[in-house]
């Protein structure tokens, strides 16, 4: 199953003292997902915000809003998050002992359910899973900070997630190190949905966003022929 290609634009590189503004720029350059990196200071080395925040940006769009959690606990928020208008909300599979109800907790709130592997994660991990998940985020760098460049080593559980959905109506996510250079590869390991922050905050505006989430996707494609 070939899936739509989707970019998700990490806000963690936006300019957070205009961030609404931030947000319904990218949409309006081309971005069919808002990707909001939450962070805890204690699951990653990093502390971003929280649902207050997405709550306040909720207005600025109506695109999806993609919520990934490096959080630990999570199974605690996951209520406050789906209030604040995430539309699909993934926990990491390391930020708790019971993913299985975390992924059901997640759907239950009526919002989709996505699970994040930190690089040396394996993939066995979501054997017992499948059938509650709408995504699968593969973080191409260890999370806490954007920035970094993507680990090769990913391209390869990239194709074995890929591997892995099937036919299933699942979502396959990467986040970290993705730009114009490397999307080709990612796409073609199987990814359909590419997180980018830097690469695509570039410069300040929709003119600029629209050259810079031009880029990705063309890049993209490529991988997808």
């Amino acid at each position: 199953m070939t899936r739509p290609l989707k970019i998700s634009p990490s806000i963690l590189a936006a300019d957070f003292s205009r961030l609404g503004e931030e947000v319904s720029d990218v949409v309006e350059a081309g971005a069919e997902w808002v990707h909001l990196d939450v962070m805890d200071g204690h699951f990653v080395p990093n502390i971003s915000f929280g649902p207050a925040i997405i709550k306040a940006l909720r207005p600025h769009t109506t695109a999806v809003f993609d919520c990934h959690l490096m959080i630990a606990p999570a199974d605690p928020y996951l209520a406050a998050f789906a209030d604040a208008g995430c539309d699909i909300i993934t926990v990491h599979a390391e930020a708790g002992p019971h993913l299985h109800r975390s992924l059901q907790t997640i759907r239950a709130l009526g919002k989709k359910a996505g699970v994040s592997l930190n690089p040396a994660t394996p993939l066995s991990i979501l054997e017992h899973v499948m059938d509650d998940l709408d995504l699968i985020l593969i973080m191409s760098v260890n999370p806490g900070f954007g920035g970094q460049k993507y680990i090769p080593a990913m391209t390869d559980k990239i194709a074995k997630a890929h591997a892995l959905i099937g036919n299933r109506p699942i979502d396959l996510e990467v986040d970290g190190g993705v730009t114009a250079a490397n999307a080709a590869e990612i796409t073609r390991a199987g990814a359909n949905v590419l997180v980018a922050g830097s690469a695509i905050y570039k410069g300040r505006g929709v003119a600029d966003y629209r050259q810079t989430v031009a880029a990705l996707r063309q890049a993209a494609d490529t991988g997808r022929m």
